[in-house]
């Protein structure tokens, strides 16, 4: 485990700085959650981006576009801490496919209306290195071809980075990386053949995304390279990244998941966005740790994705938001010590909230896609192996556990024609499957079936529902209705109110 080295106060104190925009809504009553999300997609920054200044700040040194690779020179030039003023006019940076700029540290780059920094499809990167306190903001970045999981501006996950209306589209791989304290605001990632955002395999903590907009991305479907797939497209991704606030981001019409945070993640807290129309799971939280999502609407996600699993007669639950191998763990020091999704609206998505462990995924299983790595609890992989692990504590400790999940005070709406579903969908779920591999683990036949359902604290309560809605208890084939999951048997959805086809 890794202890917290930063506190959420600096966040605070930056933010007071750098989301100018935003300071006017934060000093008014909150509107009603349906003028919220209206507000947050006429707001998009993608239409709405602020412009950097027409002339030069004092003291700035000025970025001619005339001359090829004139934003590296002047980089290399000139000391740590300059202000770059790019003029209007498209820059670029060479014919060699490692042009890049390497900014130094506390350098800022703002553009002029109108400045472009261009790849054109030659080059891999644009902003690289390992600088801290770089911001960038106020350009278009566009035409960069990074490979497959590595990123256009910060590259190399900088520290203390800020990057703030941008235009960030028509890139290859993801549009940005992301460094420790990296603060996000007010950006349009836009048609990136991979990721809007990459943050990725730790030392990458306490980021803040706010305001941004994600749409198109995944536009180079890089999920049908891959023989089996890469898990490895969407809006944006996250790796092993210790805290982040994701807050006012309107994520929408991308090819795959919206928020995807795969392996040894914690203290996330995703607030306020509008997550719609995206082909995969608007949230997918996976063996992670420690979140809280609340405030945020979702609609008519993972209809793609829903129906690409009735064509091939799957019956699993894919939901708007996919808990997989993901709990609660008051050993991991976070903001909460559960997951806690409230307050959110679901309208018209394939499903509502699943909450999945693999009995069959643990540390050191041949089952585990995240390869060679460990819990955040064990730590060593080699730990994870007869005899010990037949034992506590590693017999609990080599699982990321499906635990801890509070689900209330969510309103879910599904109209089944509205969505073109003929079966499988308005599902809500807490499932495994039956344990059988390898033929060393102790998690074989029902164990985690009858944990993940009864035994790890996963409870939905004071919710509301519209709509025709079933339940999927311990395994895929366990399909139940209203009475029986409120019912002895599973004891869910206490206080919760059920109209039209809900059961009443």
């Amino acid at each position: 485990m890794r202890a917290r080295t930063t506190t959420r106060l600096r966040w605070a104190t930056t933010l007071l700085v750098v989301l100018a925009p935003l300071a006017v809504l934060a000093c008014t009553p909150s509107p009603e959650p349906a003028d919220a999300t209206a507000a947050l997609a006429a707001s998009g920054a993608c239409g709405n981006l602020r412009p950097g200044p027409a002339e030069p700040p004092a003291g700035a040194v000025v970025v001619d576009p005339a001359v090829t690779g004139d934003l590296q020179a002047k980089t290399k030039a000139n000391p740590p801490g300059t202000t770059f003023w790019l003029r209007p006019g498209t820059h670029t940076l060479g014919t060699d496919e490692f042009d890049q700029v390497l900014p130094k540290d506390g350098n800022t780059y703002t553009g002029a209306p109108g400045a472009v920094v261009d790849g054109r499809n030659t080059n891999r990167y644009a902003f690289t290195g390992k600088a801290s306190k770089v911001t960038i903001e106020h350009l278009t970045v566009t035409g960069f071809d990074a490979p497959d999981n590595e990123g256009v501006v910060n590259h190399d996950s900088g520290a203390d980075w800020l990057i703030r209306s941008n235009l960030l589209t028509d890139n290859r791989g993801a549009a940005m990386m992301a460094g420790a304290r990296q603060v996000m605001t007010g950006n349009c990632l836009k048609d990136n053949g991979q990721y809007g955002l990459n943050a990725c395999c730790g030392d990458v903590t306490d980021l803040v995304l706010e305001g941004n907009e994600f749409v198109g991305n995944n536009a180079d479907d890089v999920e049908s390279k891959y023989a089996d797939g890469c898990g490895c497209t969407g809006a944006m991704k996250f790796w092993e990244v210790d805290g982040a606030d994701i807050r006012g981001n309107w994520i929408h019409g991308n090819r795959g998941p919206g928020i995807w945070a795969d392996t040894n993640n914690n203290d996330f807290l995703i607030e306020n966005n509008l997550i719609e129309n995206n082909d995969g799971t608007a949230i997918f939280y996976e063996t992670s740790y420690n979140a809280t999502i609340r405030g945020n609407t979702l609609k008519r996600n993972n209809l793609v994705a829903g129906r690409e699993f009735v064509d091939r007669d799957d019956n699993f639950p894919v939901a708007a938001v996919y808990i997989s191998e993901s709990g609660g763990d008051a050993r991991v020091p976070a903001r909460t010590d559960k997951i806690d999704i409230y307050d959110n609206t679901f309208e018209d998505n394939w499903s509502g909230v699943t909450l999945w462990e693999n009995a069959d995924r643990f540390c050191n299983s041949p089952a585990n896609s995240s390869t060679g790595v460990c819990t955040l609890i064990v730590g060593d992989v080699a730990k994870c192996a007869p005899p010990g692990i037949r034992t506590e504590p590693l017999l609990s400790d080599c699982r990321w556990k499906t635990q801890n999940v509070q689900i209330h005070g969510n309103r879910f709406d599904v109209n089944p024609r509205a969505i073109d579903c003929q079966a499988m969908c308005a599902r809500m779920a807490v499932l495994s499957n039956y344990g059988s591999s390898p033929d060393w683990s102790p998690y074989q036949g029902e164990v985690i079936p009858e944990a993940i359902t009864s035994r790890q604290n996963n409870r939905w309560y004071g919710n509301s529902y519209t709509g025709p809605w079933t339940f999927i208890a311990h395994d895929a084939s366990r399909l139940v209705e209203q009475v029986e999951w409120q019912g002895p048997a599973y004891r869910q959805d206490a206080g919760s109110t059920f109209a039209v086809g809900g059961g009443n």
